[in-house]
């Protein structure tokens, strides 16, 4: 790898490491280097971990790395892997992982920064939208966890309808609050990102809210693995929602927690059902045993209209055998 020139950055500008995971992505790539490379805080360690991609993604990092990427390769491993090689060979005083297919605005770690100095211990989030091909058409949606609170507090207002959001290119975390947290669990595929993030948040003195930067989450990428269906994903998702669950009842087992705890369950299991109905089925009872809360899942004006003849489940395989998803 590259060894980057750290001369270059100011003594009073704390270095920032950017660690991008990339495989395969050499459609998006440029783009996500570009808007890391236009950041009003200039004092970066950018490095991408190329994980055994079989297109041009390499040839696209290095072009580069006269502008300070740094690029190291290794067999697939999958993402969380990449990240941990990523963090392992980083130097910053504030990490930023970054997926290499989104996108964030020049002024997001810059503000975000400018908080969490402020306030050691803390961990950063900004706004953030959803986008296909063009980040300038966008809408932002407020969401009630868009504020400064405390991490049980936050976990449990993003968690609040069974879902929430805690992909990377949102958050920006000191150094000490990764290595609190720990490293990415790399047996994880589908939501590690959810587990990591709940573990950070948790590992932190509270999470602060930075409206003026702004993460784009790339959406629409046929075969993304957030959208891949597969034995791997199903137990994925399952063992990320219960080390989720149990991390935060170990700092806070209280009602509101097993109330979160119960939608995560119940969501996670409306989506698996049929693909994996062993799993969707545990999901249940684990939510049962959590919390009486029961929510349904969401469908169509004709999947609402099955569920209330046939029963949800049954309505799910009708669902999956005319060929939607």
């Amino acid at each position: 790898m590259p060894q980057q020139d750290l001369s270059k950055v100011h003594k009073d500008q704390p270095l920032v490491s950017i660690l991008i995971p990339s495989y395969n992505a050499e459609r998006w790539l440029a783009q996500t280097l570009e808007s890391v490379l236009c950041q009003t805080h200039q004092a970066l360690e950018i490095i991408v971990v190329d994980d055994g991609s079989t297109d041009k993604t390499v040839d696209v990092a290095k072009a580069f790395a006269a502008r300070g990427v740094s690029v190291i390769c290794q067999p697939n491993a999958g993402a969380a892997a990449a990240r941990n090689t990523a963090f392992r060979a980083s130097h910053g005083a504030f990490i930023q992982f970054l997926d290499a297919d989104d996108l964030i605005s020049p002024n997001k770690i810059g503000s975000q920064l400018a908080r969490l100095l402020k306030a050691p211990g803390s961990v950063a989030m900004c706004q953030w939208s959803r986008f296909i091909d063009d980040p300038n058409n966008i809408r932002i949606r407020p969401d009630s966890c868009w504020r400064d609170l405390s991490p049980v507090d936050w976990l449990v207002e993003a968690w609040s309808e069974g879902a929430g959001m805690l992909f990377p290119a949102m958050w920006l975390v000191p150094r000490a609050v990764v290595t609190r947290a720990g490293l990415w669990r790399e047996d994880l595929s589908l939501n590690d990102d959810g587990e990591y993030f709940a573990r950070v948040v948790l590992a932190s003195t509270g999470v602060l809210f930075c409206p003026e930067g702004t993460a784009f989450y790339r959406s629409g990428i046929v075969g993304s693995l957030s959208g891949i269906r597969s034995e791997r994903g199903w137990q994925s998702g399952f063992e990320s929602i219960r080390l989720s669950i149990d991390a935060t009842r170990s700092v806070e087992d209280s009602d509101r927690v097993r109330r979160c705890g119960s939608l995560l369950w119940q969501v996670y299991a409306h989506s698996a059902y049929p693909y994996n109905k062993e799993l969707a089925n545990k999901a249940l009872c684990h939510a049962a045993s959590l919390h009486p809360v029961t929510i349904s899942p969401d469908g169509g004006s004709t999947f609402r209209l099955l569920s209330r003849v046939v029963g949800w489940k049954a309505a799910r395989v009708l669902q999956k055998r005319s060929g939607r998803r």
